[in-house]
């Protein structure tokens, strides 16, 4: 699919219409794949948050593949989920943080990006229908940047959730026109909502045209209210007491050191608790999935249509002693679950390459036939690992980064800790400040599985982990690691930092291309940090 002047476009609309007329017409119109990719909110991989989906994985991963060493470039909603539309990393679509001063549905996010986003290009370049539902940006609907009236382009039908996740006492922008839900179980949990308006969609769209849906559900995100048949469930469950489960992150940036461990009772007794709910709110987006699957296979269109299933981020319950958010740079909060099935994708395969959410555009716009050379897109498509074609070539590492949130003045819950906490607990755990800024090369290759980091802050704080030893990254080994390496990654995390579209793609530290100049180190002072800014980001 590509561009076409208006006169070609009509003289295509007549030949789409004669086409269509005829049987064989028919038949080449419904070879054209759907797609359908459901995104949830704040679930997690590491920590068993895929166990409560058993349909989910019949019908999807049984069906098709699961990407076991799937990413986030940013543990944090709307950076990831800005990943997600525009298929680049936060420094080039600059929506660093959940709030419109960090560019999250901003007035600059809906004019310099929302019109390039991989759904605009689908229903402008493509012809395809497209369908969203559900949480879009968490600032989304903010009066300052248009209220629930703005509907990005791109999008046939909208039906998007004002703000931030809920699932009672929410407003939609339907179309632009704001509905307001209630707390009626039978007509008002969203996850239900978005299963039925999801099901009228494939009842009452166009036939003739290939469609894409986005369906993003509140769950498991807070404040974790499952519907009423689901609250008994899980009783017996509580987080995982893994090896980094309630310990002091020593070695570690200020931030995780200042976790008080031990954690006390009552932190421990409410993780639990969210723990089990996260996994109560996700049975009714196991039932979404049921529904959705029978409704494409009783359309007949199931074969034809290609479903996605991933997270905006992982999530921690007590690792570290710090008690429930994401936003940090380890496993459990920038690994999500990625599953697949559609046309060609083998059943029941696993895939052990490094894949990042920035790859689903590219991937589904590589689906629909647009060439990605026409992108400014920083990630790969997919469709060849989908396809399990032989000696593709692939990256070895991609690029975490995150720009902290905090506050003038001192959190209320805990003045004794200063200006620039936020996110902290009553027992004054704080999960996140304005100088837990980092970015990351995560390395993963034949030779090295490797995480390397460093932060924006007085300390030019550096972290590194090796994950075949330590997969749960309990002992930070910047300071004993071969000198060599810390200097190949520090000028890899460089170049990652200023990428943009094919950049972003070449070899790693690992691979056999990579070329490293030792004398654009500054290697008299070991470890030289890139500062990195708002403005950089």
């Amino acid at each position: 699919c590509s561009a076409m002047s208006p006169a070609a476009v009509a003289r295509g609309l007549v030949l789409a219409v004669l086409l269509v007329l005829s049987p064989a017409g028919a038949a080449r119109q419904a070879r054209r794949p759907n797609v359908v990719l459901i995104l949830t909110d704040d679930q997690d991989v590491c920590l068993g948050g895929m166990t409560p989906l058993k349909k989910t994985n019949a019908l999807i991963a049984q069906m098709g593949i699961t990407f076991l060493n799937a990413y986030v470039p940013s543990a944090l909603c709307c950076p990831s989920r800005a990943s997600i539309l525009t298929g680049k990393y936060p420094h080039n679509h600059h929506v660093v943080n959940n709030t419109l001063e960090g560019n999250c549905s901003s007035k600059l996010w809906q004019k310099i990006q929302e019109p390039y986003t991989f759904p605009a290009l689908l229903k402008t370049m493509c012809g395809y229908q497209t369908f969203f539902a559900g949480k879009y940006l968490n600032e989304y609907g903010a009066e300052d940047a248009g209220g629930v009236g703005h509907v990005p382009p791109g999008w046939s039908f909208w039906y998007a959730l004002e703000k931030n996740s809920k699932y009672y006492n929410y407003t939609l922008s339907v179309n632009g026109k704001a509905r307001r839900h209630g707390e009626n179980y039978s007509v008002d949990y969203l996850t239900d909502v978005l299963a039925n308006m999801s099901l009228d969609f494939l009842e009452y769209k166009s036939n003739f045209e290939p469609f894409f849906m986005m369906i993003s559900t509140p769950a498991p995100h807070s404040p974790w209210t499952a519907a009423p048949q689901y609250t008994k469930s899980f009783q017996n469950v509580s987080a995982p007491r893994n090896s980094n489960f309630n310990i002091h992150g020593k070695n570690k940036h200020w931030l995780i050191r200042q976790a008080k461990t031990p954690m006390t009772n009552s932190s421990i007794q409410f993780l639990d608790d969210a723990y089990r709910k996260r996994w109560q709110t996700l049975l009714s987006v196991d039932d979404l999935i049921e529904k959705l699957v029978k409704k494409l296979e009783v359309n007949g269109e199931l074969d034809n249509t290609y479903i996605f299933y991933t997270s905006d981020n992982g999530y921690h319950t007590g690792q570290f002693s710090l008690p429930i958010d994401k936003r940090q740079l380890y496993e459990f909060d920038i690994k999500v679950p990625l599953l697949v099935r559609g046309p060609g994708i083998k059943p029941n395969q696993t895939n052990k390459m490094l894949v990042a959410n920035i790859d689903l555009g590219p991937t589904i716009l590589d689906i629909a036939g647009y060439d990605l050379n026409k992108t400014q897109m920083d990630g790969m498509s997919l469709l060849p690992l989908l396809r399990g074609d032989r000696n593709v070539t692939w990256r070895s590492d991609f690029l975490v980064e995150y720009q902290g949130e905090g506050y003038n003045g001192s959190d209320p819950t805990c003045p004794g800790l200063g200006p620039g906490v936020t996110h902290c607990f009553p027992d004054c755990v704080c999960e996140d400040s304005y100088n837990n800024t980092y970015a990351c090369v995560r390395t993963l290759s034949t030779s090295w599985d490797l995480q390397y980091c460093e932060f924006d802050d007085r300390e030019v704080f550096v972290e590194v982990y090796n994950l075949t030893a330590d997969p749960h990254q309990i002992n930070n080994i910047a300071k004993t690691i071969d000198q060599e390496i810390l200097e190949k990654m520090n000028y890899r995390l460089m170049m990652l930092q200023s990428c943009s579209g094919a950049t972003c793609r070449t070899p790693g530290v690992f691979d056999p291309g990579y070329r490293f100049d030792p004398r654009l180190m500054f290697s008299n002072h070991g470890v030289r940090a890139r500062r990195f800014s708002a403005q950089s980001l």
